[in-house]
């Protein structure tokens, strides 16, 4: 009953990661290359994160 009220930490990882997409596609479009990279790197490094926890929930 009390997992009913937990928040989902990959949801919110999922979230965060589809904001960072989102915002390097922003930069790339403006041609900001260099900070594309930064923020895609930013994306990979939280979709790793995502990835251990489903590892870890298995």
């Amino acid at each position: 009953m009390l997992n009913l009220f937990k928040k989902d930490p990959i949801k919110k990882l999922q979230k965060k990661y589809e904001t960072l997409l989102t915002e390097a596609r922003d930069l790339q479009r403006s041609g900001d290359i260099k900070a594309f990279a930064r923020k895609s790197a930013e994306a990979e490094e939280v979709l790793q994160e995502i990835d251990r926890l489903r590892d870890s929930m298995k």
